[in-house]
């Protein structure tokens, strides 16, 4: 499941590489994803994409009328290709732009000359595939008021990585919220963007177990917590930047400390991980060193 340090490489990256430029045409192949009709979708044509961003676990295509938003949720993918490159057949929907005009502010930095970057003149394509269908596209044209299942700032607390989430605000925050760790971490109603893996990594990085509750926290436990989930946040989108790209449908996970790496020693103490698995989703730590 993308999770915020994957969705911030793509969101940066696709912003760099197609932001400025005329939607020439929209396709859905896949159209159980679409959550809009087929004229809304044939309407992004002819707009021009002023800006990719992230929110939470979407990534947000801001028309010079319209939005989209596209939750990839487990299994989602995006794809920044040519139109000679194959078509996935997984893909549910394919946007296709034309060349740039004018400058595009808010570039990363990272993105800056990068060689995957297509050239002002060329025409790129954006493809979202999703084996699964799971994920969800959702067309929202200015003046239709579509619902978007956790998007709505009511529902999603603070990105994990927002400036504005000090520590004070993190302490008043986690007050409201019950429950153990691990499931308060991947609340999106208290910080959106963290999910199963990373979850995993805070708490071996925090040293803390994932089935603690969080009213059995000591005030410079709360701290740890909001400390180790920003290093942990930011040390990903550093090692993503230099290892997605250009193949940005790659999700990069063999860097994590403890994430699906049970039975193996946990690095900080040698204790054998232990693993627990619920449906498709697994649970990893140290019982040697997270309390």
């Amino acid at each position: 499941m993308p999770e915020l340090p994957d969705l911030v490489v793509v969101a940066d990256a696709l912003h760099a590489a197609l932001a400025g430029r005329p939607v020439t045409r929209a396709e859905a192949p896949a159209p159980l994803a679409v959550r809009g009709t087929p004229a809304e979708l044939a309407a992004l044509a002819g707009q021009t994409l002023r800006a990719v961003r992230r929110r939470g676990k979407f990534v947000i295509l801001e028309l010079e009328r319209d939005r989209v938003a596209i939750n990839a949720m487990l299994t989602g993918r995006f794809q920044l290709a040519t139109p000679g490159d194959k078509i996935p057949g997984q893909a549910a929907v394919i946007l296709g732009f034309g060349p740039r005009s004018g400058r595009v502010q808010r570039v990363a930095s990272w993105t800056k000359g990068a060689s995957w970057l297509p050239g002002a003149t060329d025409s790129p394509e954006l493809r979202y595939r999703d084996p699964s269908q799971m994920g969800k596209v959702y067309l929202l044209p200015a003046g239709v008021a579509r619902p978007v299942t956790g998007l709505d700032d009511a529902e999603q607390g603070p990105d994990a990585d927002d400036p504005a989430l000090t520590l004070e605000v993190w302490r008043t925050r986690i007050r409201r919220h019950p429950g153990e760790l691990k499931s308060l971490l991947r609340n999106q109603a208290f910080v959106a963007g963290i999910g199963n893996a990373y979850s995993d990594e805070i708490l071996h990085a925090a040293k803390l177990s994932p089935f603690r509750k969080r009213s059995s926290l000591a005030p410079e436990e709360v701290d740890v917590l909001y400390e180790t989930t920003r290093a942990t946040l930011s040390i990903a989108i550093g090692v993503l930047q230099a290892r997605v790209p250009p193949t940005f449908e790659r999700q990069v996970r063999d860097f994590l400390a403890v994430h699906r790496r049970g039975g193996e020693a946990c690095p900080r103490c040698g204790t054998r991980l232990s693993e627990v698995s619920s449906r498709s989703e697994a649970t990893t730590w140290c019982r040697g060193c997270q309390r």
